[in-house]
C-alpha cells in the first residue's frame, strides 16, 4: 500500500513509450455470419498477439463476397498488422483472395511457385479447382517455415490464413515470432461488491495514470469474488505505480485476492 500519497503527484508524468503494432483480425464466412460454425480463430489469434506484445483494435466478420471483403480491407490498412482467417480454398465461396485484391486496388495473378506446391502435394489429382489456389493478389510473399507443408501468403502488411482453426493455427506458430514485440504487463485485482461501488476510484485511478489500460468484469456466478479488474501497461514501473495508487484507494474489505 501507499503510506504517503504526496509521493505520487496528482498526473503522473512517467514515461511509458513503448513500441506497440496495432492489429485487426477480419474472419471471412457466411457459415459465421449464419451460425453455423463457432467462431475459434479470433479468440485464438487475440491471445496470441497479446502474448507477442501485439495490440489488437479490430475484429470483423464478413460474408463471401469479395466486395465487402475489399471494403473492409480499405478501412483496416492503418493498422500495423491485418489477419484474414477462411475462404482461401478452393471452391466457389472461396473468395478472399479476391476480395483482398479489390481492397488493395491490385490485380489477382497466378503464382508459379504456388502452383509448383500444389503440383507436388496433389500430384496426378491436380485439377483447374485446386490451381485456383495459385491466384494471389499481385505482389504477394510466400513465407516459408518450418514443418509448413505451403508457404503462408503474405501482401503488404495482410497475412491470408485458412479458416480451418488447426490449420491456422500451425501456420501461425510457424512464424509468430516475426510478430513479437515489447511485451504487455498484467495485474488483477479480484472484489466482493459492485462496481458502482468503485467507479470513482478506478476514474481518479486513470486521471493520474491516463495511459494504463484498466478493465472492470462483474462476474454474476463467482462464489469467490463479484469483479476482477485488470491493469496492463508495457511499462512495467508504470504499471506497479498505478497498482498500488488503485489498492490505496479501493475499500480493503473488498479485496478478495491479488495477482
Amino acid at each position: 500500500m501507499i503510506e504517503d500519497k504526496a509521493a505520487l503527484p496528482e498526473r503522473t508524468t512517467l514515461s511509458v513509450s513503448c513500441s506497440t503494432q496495432s492489429a485487426a483480425i477480419l474472419i471471412v464466412g457466411n457459415e459465421i455470419l449464419s451460425g453455423k460454425v463457432v467462431d475459434q480463430n479470433s479468440i485464438y489469434l487475440c491471445r496470441e498477439l497479446r502474448a507477442l506484445g501485439v495490440d489488437v483494435r479490430r475484429i470483423s466478420v464478413v460474408p463471401d463476397v469479395p466486395r465487402l471483403i475489399g471494403e473492409e480491407i480499405q478501412s483496416c490498412r492503418h493498422f500495423d498488422l491485418v489477419f484474414t482467417t477462411g475462404g482461401v480454398g478452393p471452391t466457389h465461396d472461396d473468395v478472399t483472395m479476391e476480395g483482398v485484391a479489390l481492397g488493395l486496388g491490385k490485380a489477382l495473378t497466378h503464382h508459379p511457385v504456388l502452383e509448383e506446391y500444389l503440383r507436388q502435394a496433389y500430384r496426378e489429382k491436380l485439377n483447374p479447382a485446386t490451381l485456383r489456389l495459385a491466384e494471389v493478389p499481385e505482389g504477394t510473399e510466400l513465407i516459408n517455415a518450418e514443418g509448413l507443408r505451403f508457404p503462408v501468403t503474405r501482401v503488404e502488411n495482410i497475412y491470408i490464413f485458412p479458416g480451418v482453426p488447426v490449420l491456422l493455427r500451425k501456420k501461425f506458430d510457424a512464424i509468430k515470432q516475426r510478430f513479437k514485440g515489447s511485451p504487455f504487463f498484467l495485474k488483477k485485482i479480484f472484489l466482493k461488491g459492485h462496481e458502482a461501488e468503485i467507479a470513482a476510484h478506478l476514474n481518479s485511478t486513470l486521471h493520474s495514470f491516463p495511459e494504463l489500460m484498466l478493465g472492470s468484469y462483474p462476474e454474476w456466478e463467482n462464489p469467490e469474488y463479484d469483479l476482477s479488474l485488470t491493469l496492463e501497461s508495457k511499462n512495467l514501473l508504470y504499471l506497479e505505480r498505478a497498482h498500488l495508487f488503485l489498492l490505496d484507494l479501493l475499500p480493503k474489505e473488498m479485496v478478495v485476492r491479488l495477482e
